[in-house]
């Protein structure tokens, strides 16, 4: 039945799969397929734990690229079944805020898309130059006192959420800014995590 819904809808709105350009699904099953990956666990520089639904290559680094560069907004909702498992209900998820300017080049947040519900308990304090040319060091510097709290978090056990897991830098930067809101930052969860800083496993 949902195949067959899924086959009807193709006729009407023609659409490719974003990971691997089959037609008529905004996800192929291979591509879906291909997310069912075991839970990925490191941990930043400071030494929060991160748990990620993948590894950021292949056919995930494909989708999300999509989903954030080519407003492919459409595949949002496989990506979203893929974090599922790893959230825990007694933490409260607060999501790492996107920067000015991608949210107006977008005029989405690719987190909230992925985790509808989380806080929106932080703010961009000051604004950074792009992380992806900087390395490891170069992006904590960078990071730093770059976020704050919209206001108080005393008493709440917190899980950051964001799309990838690379350095950790920005989760740090995260957790600091829950902190010193009085908050408590348990861990963090991505849907992807960047395989070459995988050896911070616990």
């Amino acid at each position: 039945m949902h195949s067959a819904l899924l086959d009807a809808l193709a006729v009407l709105f023609p659409v490719d799969c974003a990971g691997c350009g089959a037609a008529d699904r905004s996800v192929c099953d291979a591509c879906r397929a291909a997310l069912g990956q075991p839970v990925i666990h490191s941990r930043t520089p400071g030494g929060l734990p991160v748990r990620s639904a993948v590894a950021y290559e292949g056919t995930a680094r494909s989708l999300l690229l999509a989903l954030k560069e080519d407003n492919r907004t459409d595949v949002a909702a496989a990506l979203r079944r893929t974090l599922a498992p790893l959230l825990d209900p007694a933490l409260t998820l607060v999501a790492v805020p996107p920067s000015r300017q991608g949210y107006r080049r977008r005029g989405y947040d690719p987190v909230r898309l992925l985790l509808p519900r989380t806080l929106r308990a932080l703010q961009v304090a000051r604004q950074t130059s792009a992380q992806k040319s900087l390395g490891e060091a170069e992006r904590a510097r960078n990071r730093a006192g770059s976020l704050r709290a919209t206001g108080s978090l005393a008493g709440l056990r917190l899980a950051i959420a964001d799309d990838v897991m690379t350095t950790g830098a920005t989760l740090d930067e995260a957790a600091r800014a829950i902190r010193a809101a009085g908050g408590e930052a348990v861990e963090a969860v991505t849907f992807a995590a960047t395989p070459r800083y995988f050896e911070r496993s616990p």
